[in-house]
């Protein structure tokens, strides 16, 4: 029996190797289009259907909060600008990671990485799946209110259809983020066209004083700066799946400078669009103002527009799990991370292991954990690390002058949004100084792991068993094969 077990899995190691005939990588299937949906559909999640009250309230008139829609895209700009620079001459998947890896070191890296895994990660797709879970039972139990547990029965599919979706075809992944991003596009359309109509023909109440001086609340104003830039998150996407762009010297900035102009546009017109209909007072009344913008205008429609949020969510989830993958197949190539987690299907060519491995957390958080108040731990650190990712392109400038370059931004670009991002690390902490530190003392956790599970190679020799038995039985479980890279 030992003897036919050991022949057994020799065969099966054998059938692994044998199975490609072709080199077993990540292939390069991201096109610029593909690109743009990947940014533009990360981006544009539910917020700006749902919320964009956080400005409003806290610029304190409608003018001013028009103004801080249009600064934060800039700003936003400025970073993606940056990271095209660092996507184009720092070739390798990952993002944030992979930049502060080479600029500062593994011990910086792997303090980000661990803060994403535990944490950061896992309750961001748990809050966007949760939105989507919502969003797409609203019209079925339209006008009751939607159960908690069918909203997170319907959360838990919709994460397992994307994992599902991510590990079985790079392609089809690519293909259904496109249809998703043109789907919330046209739910954008949707609320601008009819806006603009009532804007030329006279709706211009709603404008008159809007920056009235005595009602811009300045104290306010950095806060409605940090709901602007939450907004904008998810130009940095593409940046983790570099190694998989075509042609990224080309691609990599023109899908950056294409994406961030449109959702700019897009922005900065639907709050036109809601203004031309609600006062905004009513605005901060709305509990989804898409749909009571919907409903004043539209009638009956406006059951449309829950499914159109459900169906951009979902995009968000797509678009950010199919670059967070990339993040833990580079980690793992580093040696900091399972080796399993580098490792690539035999036939689809997707790192499933990658994929998969947020799978139990996220849904062990979804039903056991405060995922608000992960996100307001993790927030601070967020901002904090891309803000050491873009200094890094900074003091790649002045150690490394001779890397190649093929896309060059002036140097104020990274300063000023560097500044941007330690600044609003500095506002969490006098805003909000408990959760701040809870999230601090979270990542501080990082440098034990990083000591216990990396630092000290000779581990004892029951563990480094342990650990290649439980690689070696996912290998087989799983059909994936180390990437010849």
């Amino acid at each position: 029996r030992k003897t036919n077990g050991k022949v057994e899995k020799r065969g099966v190691f054998e059938t692994l190797k044998r199975a490609p005939e072709e080199k077993v990588e990540l292939r390069k299937k991201v096109t610029l289009l593909r690109g743009i949906s990947i940014i533009i559909g990360t981006i544009i999640g539910a917020g700006i259907f749902i919320s964009p009250k956080g400005i409003l309230k806290n610029s304190g008139s409608v003018g001013m909060s028009l103004v801080v829609w249009i600064a934060c895209g800039i700003l936003s700009l400025f970073g993606a600008l940056s990271y095209a620079e660092l996507g184009t001459c720092i070739k390798k998947s990952g993002g944030h990671y992979t930049y502060i890896l080479e600029a500062f070191g593994p011990q910086v890296a792997f303090m980000r990485l661990w803060v994403d895994m535990i944490a950061i990660r896992p309750a961001g797709l748990a809050v966007i799946a949760l939105a989507f879970g919502r969003y797409i039972l609203e019209p079925i139990f339209m006008p009751c209110g939607v159960p908690e547990i069918a909203i997170k029965l319907a959360t838990t599919i919709g994460i397992t259809m994307v994992m599902y979706l991510n590990s079985m075809s790079v392609s089809w992944t690519a293909r259904i983020q496109i249809f998703l991003t043109f789907s919330k596009l046209l739910a954008i359309a949707i609320i601008i066209v009819p806006g603009l109509y009532q804007l030329f023909k006279g709706e211009t109440k709603n404008f008159e004083n809007a920056f009235e001086v005595n009602t811009v609340d300045l104290t306010g104003l950095p806060l409605a700066f940090y709901s602007g830039m939450y907004a904008y998150a998810g130009w940095f996407y593409l940046n983790f799946v570099t190694e998989e762009v075509e042609n990224p010297e080309r691609t990599m900035p023109l899908a950056i400078c294409i994406s961030m102009v449109i959702v700019m546009i897009c922005y900065t017109m639907t709050n036109v669009a809601y203004y031309t209909v609600m006062s905004a007072e009513e605005l901060l009344a709305s509990d989804a103002v898409a749909v009571t913008f919907a409903e004043k205008l539209m009638g009956n429609f406006s059951v449309a527009v829950p499914v159109f949020v459900a169906l951009s969510c979902f995009g968000s989830m797509n678009g950010c799990l199919f670059a967070i993958s990339r993040m833990f197949y580079v980690a793992s190539r580093e040696g900091q991370l399972p080796e399993v987690l580098s490792m690539i299907h035999i036939r689809r060519h997707t790192p499933l292991p990658a994929v998969i491995v947020l799978y139990p957390i996220t849904l062990l958080i979804l039903f056991l954990g405060d995922i608000y108040s992960l996100l307001n731990f993790m927030s601070f650190l967020r901002w904090f690390f891309i803000g050491v990712a873009v200094v890094g392109l900074i003091y790649l400038r002045y150690t490394r002058p001779d890397m190649p370059r093929p896309f060059k931004v002036p140097i104020f670009i990274p300063a000023v949004f560097s500044f941007t991002c330690f600044f609003m690390v500095f506002l969490s902490l006098y805003s909000d100084p408990i959760n701040t530190g809870i999230g601090f003392a979270i990542s501080l956790t990082g440098i034990p792991a990083y000591f216990i599970f990396i630092h000290f190679e000779r581990k004892p020799k029951w563990f480094q068993k342990l650990s290649d038995s439980v690689n070696r039985s996912l290998q087989i479980i799983l059909e994936v094969v180390p990437t010849e890279h």
